[in-house]
């Protein structure tokens, strides 16, 4: 049976934020980083690893990763390759082995499990080695790697993270059915609490 990761990205700054930082904002009855967490560990993924950078320890002080293996980038503020880089390279170090990694983002709070699973299953039932989610004229995250592309995974550092791999590849594009939007600035928050109420 095919194995697979699922690794979210929390590592960045989240500079246009204000003041504010993106991992612990307020979402549902938690935060959006345990929200992203949750939904992960929701999944048919056999484990889930989170990738944090900076304000680490505050982060680590004030969220619930039971169940989740911690990743530190010291160097996040590479970019979300960086990331990406680190989390392939630590998975890659384990003595358990994955066949594919399924690469998620923290702020996007509107993916569900269902999505995920949809990724999985594409990739556990046919000989697909790199599912993408299609934002129309890219390819994007989340996204699934299969192991052959690992190496080239660790190898990325800047701040576009892998959609130069993904639109390179002739990657199995899906359509989400949910929204996958960012949420980048306090006004993109603001906009989706509104939606929400």
């Amino acid at each position: 049976m095919k194995k697979v990761a699922l690794l979210v990205l929390a590592a960045g700054a989240s500079s246009r934020m204000q003041t504010h930082i993106k991992q612990l904002l307020p979402w549902k009855n938690s935060t959006f980083l345990e929200n992203a967490l949750a939904t992960a560990k929701d999944t048919e993924a056999d484990q889930v690893f989170v990738v944090l950078g900076a304000n680490y320890e505050l982060i680590v002080s004030k969220a619930n990763f039971d169940g989740v293996s911690l990743i530190r980038n010291e160097n996040w503020q590479l970019g979300i390759g960086s990331s990406i880089a680190k989390g392939v390279a630590h998975l890659n170090n384990l003595t358990e082995k994955y066949d594919a990694i399924l690469v998620s983002l923290a702020d996007q709070p509107l993916v569900d499990a269902s999505y995920y699973n949809q990724m999985i299953t594409a990739f556990k039932n046919s000989n697909e080695h790199l599912v993408a989610t299609n934002y129309g004229a890219k390819k994007g995250v989340p996204a699934l790697f299969a192991k052959e592309y690992f190496v080239p995974l660790t190898h990325l550092n800047q701040d576009f993270g892998a959609q130069k791999l993904l639109n390179d590849k002739n990657a199995l594009s899906i359509n989400s059915s949910i929204n996958n939007i960012d949420i980048d600035t306090w006004e993109d928050y603001q906009l989706l609490l509104n939606k929400i109420d």
